[in-house]
């Protein structure tokens, strides 16, 4: 399925955008969230995330026959439900779609990825005045599990040993994650804070994923209209570090981990009972797998009903 078809069934067939290699936001792992669709009690809704990655560069970065160009998208069900005013629940169910090439061979594969839950605890909500603007804050705090539910195929890593661990579509393993969520608004002008640090297990392949911390900040504006629209532009940085995987449980992974950055723009669209969204990352600042591998820049779209 190509990039043009998974976008039309995104819009089309959705109500109304996490989960293996961690190589820094490509693959089949992306723990970014940016700003929730607005929604009282709960909310369903379809993400649509497409990334690009270059593998099996030479030790400088340097393209060579062997370089493979990799695509990554996914179209994820995903879905909120706020338990009174405290508690709130965020579930993700993935289905990945993967492809490469290089001027040797290709491939694709495509399946369920790993479903993941995670549960937020509202720490504090505060409204005040200040110089007759209204300030409102919040901070969520949190923690999530990911389930081995994706298809994991340890002859990938056998196969090649210079090119990431990323071509899967799941990791095998449970991992975890701690999760917090800050938002600052003075009137409608805000400010969205996230940060995620997700734990990995090794799975029965005696492999495991490096852990990786996930970070965003976006300033928005919310621009009110005709009391039924509100349209919220936002721009921001998104910053995602991992650790080198770890091989039989003692042996480092040369050709893992790494850390990038990232411009963020994007918008976000509530009418009536359907909000709408999507944003570009450009990748300014990267360093990933031992100069191994390189990202693209990437694209997210999201389609939510509140209900």
């Amino acid at each position: 399925m190509n990039f043009k078809k998974i976008i039309l069934f995104t819009l089309l067939f959705s109500p109304l955008s996490l989960l293996a290699c961690d190589i820094c936001g490509c693959g089949v792992g992306s723990y970014y969230i940016g700003i929730l669709p607005e929604y009282n009690k709960r909310f369903i809704g379809l993400r649509y995330q497409y990334k690009q990655l270059q593998t099996h560069l030479g030790p400088q970065g340097n393209v060579t026959p062997l370089t493979t160009d990799e695509t990554y998208q996914t179209a994820e069900l995903w879905g909120g439900w706020n338990f009174g005013k405290k508690f709130r629940v965020l579930a993700f169910v993935p289905y990945n779609f993967n492809e490469r090439s290089s001027q040797a061979s290709s491939g694709s594969k495509s399946g369920l990825g790993d479903i993941a839950v995670m549960g937020y605890y509202n720490l504090f909500t505060k409204n005040t005045s200040l110089s007759s603007k209204l300030l409102v804050h919040s901070l969520w705090l949190g923690a999530g599990v990911k389930a081995p539910t994706g298809k994991y195929e340890p002859s990938e890593r056998l196969a090649v040993t210079e090119t990431p661990n990323n071509f899967q579509l799941g990791t095998a393993s449970t991992d975890f994650t701690l999760n917090a969520a800050y938002d600052v608004r003075l009137n409608d002008l805000g400010v969205n804070l996230n940060v995620n640090y997700k734990i990995n297990t090794a799975n029965k392949y005696e492999y495991r994923y490096g852990n990786k911390l996930t970070t965003n900040a976006l300033l928005y504006y919310k621009f009110r209209l005709f009391h039924k629209l509100t349209f919220a532009p936002n721009a921001g940085i998104l910053y995602e570090t991992a650790n080198k995987d770890i091989e039989n449980n003692k042996y480092e992974v040369a050709v893992s981990g790494g850390h990038s950055a990232s411009l963020v723009t994007g918008f976000e669209l509530a009418v009536n009972k359907f909000s709408v969204g999507a944003n570009y990352q450009t990748i300014v600042s990267q360093e990933l797998a031992n100069q191994r591998a390189k990202a693209g820049n990437r694209l997210m779209l999201h389609v939510s009903v509140p209900f």
